[in-house]
């Protein structure tokens, strides 16, 4: 008697653990590597890589032709594929071809797939030797960019 009741607990037992919905959940991805058009800090060609801290805070810092930047950000979604607002630092030129550099709010704009897009304004804070010395610095400059985002792990 006592093995039969043992043998119908473990065929309720497996019926019961095979109804159950076993889920694989996929890893999200929280790193993202941006490429473009006045991406890096202001650079003519650069490249910005982003850490999420959390779900939806950010990290990213970049470089490019003649310039670096960086940058918190807090995206509207808890992904790394989500928009977001940004507090950026922008610094244009390096040494003797130093422009200028500005801290400043934007909004970047990401697709679902690869596109995004920035637009924010930006405070100067000091002006290069490129600079010519009849040159006025405007009390806010618009900040922007263009390029393709690809998230990875």
């Amino acid at each position: 008697m006592k093995q039969i009741l043992i043998m119908i607990m473990i065929c309720i037992s497996t019926n019961l653990f095979s109804q159950t919905l076993q889920q694989n959940k996929e890893i999200e991805k929280r790193k993202s590597i941006t490429i473009g058009i006045l991406q890096g800090g202001g650079s003519l060609i650069g490249i910005d890589l982003e850490f999420l801290l959390t779900d939806r805070f950010g990290f990213q810092v970049g470089g490019g032709l003649i310039g670096y930047g960086a940058g918190l950000n807090y995206h509207f979604k808890p992904s790394i594929r989500s928009s977001f607002i940004s507090l950026q630092y922008w610094n244009q030129g390096i040494g003797r071809s130093f422009a200028q550099n500005a801290v400043g709010p934007n909004f970047v704009f990401r697709g679902k797939k690869w596109f995004t897009a920035q637009l924010g304004f930006g405070i100067p804070l000091e002006t290069g030797p490129v600079m010519p010395d009849d040159y006025i610095q405007p009390p806010f400059m618009l900040l922007y960019s263009i390029g393709v985002y690809v998230p990875f792990y």
